[in-house]
């Protein structure tokens, strides 16, 4: 086997079709569809008192009006809580149109179908709902107040609570630990809310075969099998009469897991109950107030610790807004509590959460998926305690790092995947020493005198991070090998821009030993492959990259055989290159890949003149014995599962230069400097692009992105006039190196990559503006006008 793609650094195959304007996004599909649109709330929380649509009902092209009394059994139910959790004692999901209460602005009452878009919209604007305005509850201080409810049945507005331990060597507890150590620090942070914002919003067009009662839905998301199985329950349909195709997806970011989203179940019933097609897109602002949102929580952190500034006990609280709904349970603050840790060896770690209800969009992953606010967390308390000493943060955080004997690491915890929290490898000595040589971390004091003597203020900051990826169950794929010698690769997860066509195909190829031009790569179509779990969580390049190098390995092993027959040699002699199998040192005993295909599929001989020829390779001997022999099956192809015992942990190290303007408070960030492990890298180009989008996303939210809702629950920037997000020019030179410590969980030893950019940036940033004004910086994001508040505070 040829190993000379897996790990090259191979440009992307899909770029020239996306670029080049060739892309097939869902609103460019069923032209000719019914439109559907959505009568949204205006209010944060009410009860409905009536709903009008009279004065609708006589506007040319409308089709239908729908509200929640016309939805039959099982559609009209409250959509599915994906992942249940002990401590979510109080789950609460909406219903796809809201039935007696609103809990937040935007959450849909009425849908309405037209024969376009256009129609639609008016005829939604002449549906009159009566309201009954209850309080709405905004903030996570309002909320843990208790004084007003979003939901009637939920006290407090607690819908989880969750406390995790881990004691010390010598069995204390952490706060016991705290209490005996030679230095304890107490303090407060907070994280705004953000969200993410792809390019293309939610999307959904469906299509009803009536005559074989067959149900082919389009969507923009990131688990096109976990929506098939959920319209086949909620529509009552047999799961081989459902298909849901991913086209191509204008970004997720994580937006896109939530299965189904009210509209994904809505759309189908509606153009099954119609005969006709019917499709939705979401527009820009149904995006800000309909979708999900991320990030907000208040983290409460006593910490002590001895004079090298080894932390002894770690206590931390944190109060997470999970929005009016949680149909992705409780991942994120799990997420948060649990990555928390780092890279970092605690003596006693003590973690409690509530994650509360709160008149606002519901909150599930987006990129980093509540790492950003463990990191936050843990990298703040390590400055902080290299402050208190007087001691370089970098040597803080190498004494508290695992050291690379160490591994697997047990951190005594549970992981969003329900396993132990064990990290399978890594090597964060080396890491940190590689980001202090990319940043000049020791001649930076020299550099920022120099700035000081022009009147400029320069900081510094790092961050480390430990990134738990490859979550499981499963994924899944499928390999066949045509009589054209093509290759042709199938998974059920699905694409939003992470190059999946591009690192497949580089691990078929490899496999195989064939040419990647000869590679085809399908995602996200159940009609190929009907079991799958998802794109998200950093998980695409470890389940379904170690699936699709099980399947091309089951097929390999065929495709020796098959030949080694018709060579009349030992399978054990034969490798492949370039598409040809041919005997070890003896080239010219050969077969191309094509060929054995051939051989495989006996069927293929009475249609194909190339099979035809291929006949002289079988020999008389196969005469003797059926055309497909005993435990084989027809074909050249194969299909496999992973399924790993537990997530593989990725890891890496930020760093930031910053100047604040003394006059503005503009802040700008002169280099930031990225030092990563994702273990074996299939594509280093590929990664390099994630960890630069990731980057991108993370300066974000330190700088720039926040949701902002008034005390009416009505959020003020709801669209790209206000919600500010950086250009490019925004974003600095990214300068990276990278770390290989190869995952022994797995058979390509990969670990994930696609969150890795975004992790650390708003703790990175924070010490950096920190190092600069001399003033702590415990909230993000952060302003210009923020750090002028800040520095009006301080008296500076």
């Amino acid at each position: 086997m040829t190993t000379k793609l897996f790990g090259e650094p191979v440009r992307r195959r899909e770029d020239a079709r996306l670029i080049s304007g060739q892309g097939r996004y869902l609103d460019d599909l069923g032209p000719g569809a019914l439109a559907a649109a959505f009568v949204r709330s205006p209010h944060a929380h009410a009860r409905i008192t009536h709903i009008d649509v009279d004065a609708a009902l006589e506007v040319d092209g409308l089709v239908a009006i729908y509200t929640w009394e016309d939805l039959p059994a099982g559609v009209c139910e409250p959509l599915p809580l994906l992942i249940p959790h002990p401590a979510l004692t109080h789950g609460r999901t909406a219903y796809p149109l809201a039935r007696d209460v609103v809990r937040h602005v935007g959450e849909p009452i009425v849908m309405v179908v037209a024969k376009d878009r256009y129609v639609a919209e008016d005829v939604c604007s002449l549906i009159e709902v009566g309201y009954e305005f209850l309080k709405p509850v905004v903030g996570i201080e309002e909320a843990v107040s208790g004084a007003h409810l979003v939901h009637e049945d939920v006290p407090g507005n607690v819908g989880a609570h969750l406390v995790q331990e881990v004691p010390s060597a010598d069995g204390r507890s952490a706060a016991e630990a705290i209490e005996a150590a030679p230095h304890t620090l107490s303090f407060r942070l907070d994280i705004e809310r953000s969200a993410c914002t792809p390019l293309e919003g939610k999307g959904v067009y469906a299509r009803w075969d009536a005559d074989d009662q067959s149900l082919r839905v389009y969507s923009s998301t990131q688990t096109s099998t976990s929506v098939r199985m959920a319209l086949a329950a909620k529509l009552g349909l047999p799961l081989p009469k459902v298909e849901v195709i991913a086209p191509d997806v204008g970004g997720g970011f994580g937006v896109k897991i939530v299965h189904p989203w009210p509209e994904e179940v809505l759309v189908p019933w509606a153009a099954r109950l119609l005969n006709q097609e019917v499709k939705w897109t979401e527009d820009r602002r149904e995006h800000f107030i309909s979708s999900a949102h991320e990030r907000a929580q208040v983290q409460h952190v006593r910490v002590g610790f001895d004079d090298e500034g080894r932390v002894l006990g770690l206590s931390v609280e944190i109060l997470h807004d999970h929005g009016a709904y949680t149909p992705y349970g409780i991942i994120v603050p799990i997420i948060t509590s649990t990555q928390l840790l780092g890279p970092y060896r605690i003596g006693a770690y003590r973690v409690e959460f509530s994650s509360i209800y709160t008149n606002t969009v519901q909150v599930t992953p987006y990129r980093g998926a509540g790492r950003p606010q463990g990191v936050f967390c843990m990298e703040r308390t390590m400055d902080k305690i290299a402050q208190h000493l007087g001691r370089d943060r970098a040597d803080v955080r190498a004494a508290n790092f695992i050291q690379p004997d160490q591994f697997p690491y047990d951190q005594g915890m549970i992981f969003q995947d329900g396993r132990p929290l064990i990290y399978d490898s890594g090597d964060y000595p080396e890491s940190l020493r590689k980001l202090k040589d990319l940043i000049g971390w020791d001649d930076f004091p020299a550099q920022r005198e120099a700035a000081r003597a022009e009147g400029r203020r320069l900081g510094i900051g790092l961050g480390c991070y430990v990134e738990g990826t490859g979550v499981g169950p499963y994924e899944g794929g499928h390999i066949q090998i045509t009589s054209d010698g093509r290759v042709h690769v199938s998974t059920g997860l699905t694409s939003q821009g992470q190059g999946h066509e591009t690192v497949f195909a580089q691990i078929a190829a490899t496999e195989l030993g064939v040419p990647i031009e000869r590679v085809s790569v399908v995602t996200g179509d159940t009609r190929r492959f009907g079991y799958a779990v998802g794109t998200f969580a950093s998980r695409a390049a470890v389940m379904s990259g170690n699936a699709i190098a099980l399947a091309c390995r089951k097929v390999r092993e065929k495709a020796l055989r098959v030949a080694a027959d018709a060579l009349e040699a030992d399978p054990r002699d034969l490798e492949i290159t370039d598409g040809v199998v041919h005997v070890v040192g003896s080239p010219s005993a050969s077969i191309p890949l094509a060929t054995v295909a051939v051989l495989s599929n006996p069927l293929r001989y009475a249609f194909d003149e190339e099979a035809k020829r291929a006949t002289q390779f079988a020999g008389a001997a196969s005469m003797d014995r059926p055309p497909v022999a005993e435990g084989e099956e027809p074909g050249l192809e194969g299909k496999d599962y992973y399924s790993p015992i537990r997530s593989t942990f990725a890891s890496g190290m930020h760093a930031a230069i910053v100047e604040t303007d003394p006059d503005t408070a503009e802040i700008r960030i002169l280099r930031y400097a990225v030092v990563h492990d994702c273990g074996k890298m299939i594509n280093p180009m590929l990664v390099e692009g994630q960890i630069h989008g990731g980057v991108a996303q993370g300066v974000g939210g330190a700088l720039y992105e926040k949701m902002v809702y008034d005390e009416h629950g009505q959020l003020l920037n709801a669209s790209f006039m206000d919600f500010l997000m950086p250009y490019a020019t925004e974003i600095p030179h990214i300068e990276t190196d990278h770390l290989e410590t190869p995952s022994p969980l797995n058979p390509l030893g990969i670990k994930g990559a696609g969150e890795a950019g975004v992790i650390p940036v708003s703790a990175v940033i924070a010490a950096a503006i920190e190092d600069a004004e001399g003033l702590p910086i415990d909230r993000m994001p952060i302003s210009p006008s923020d750090l002028y508040a800040i520095r009006r505070t301080a008296g500076n």
